[in-house]
């Protein structure tokens, strides 16, 4: 199921790069796309929401998120192209995504801090 979500040889290779900053770094991830959620369900205009999205999208895309990476790349280029009727069910789409990158990488934080 996580290979759907989450790129394997990113994390890998972040691991590998980060060693003892891989957990700073999952943590401000975390952190980072609360923040970016809250800017996308905020914004205020086609404009706005296609820079969260684009924000988003590079932030997942460096963490492996995959899946979460494409849906802020649809919504980005679904931003480019008012109206934007419906625009909330791809932002479902990508809170939902959010929600199991999240258990993974929570639990990636709790099998490295145990080991």
């Amino acid at each position: 199921m996580t290979d759907m979500h989450i790129d394997q040889k990113v994390l890998s290779d972040l691991r590998d790069v980060m060693e003892e900053g891989y957990l700073q770094l999952v943590q401000t991830f975390l952190e980072d796309s609360e923040r970016r959620l809250a800017q996308l369900h905020a914004a205020k205009s086609a404009e706005e929401l296609g820079i969260a999205a684009h924000s988003f999208k590079g932030s997942s895309s460096n963490m492996g998120a995959v899946a979460l990476a494409a849906l802020c790349q649809l919504l980005e280029d679904r931003a480019r192209q008012p109206p934007l009727y419906g625009i909330e069910d791809l932002v479902n789409r990508i809170d939902q995504e959010f929600l199991e990158v999240q258990r993974f990488y929570q639990d990636e934080h709790q099998r490295i801090s145990a080991g």
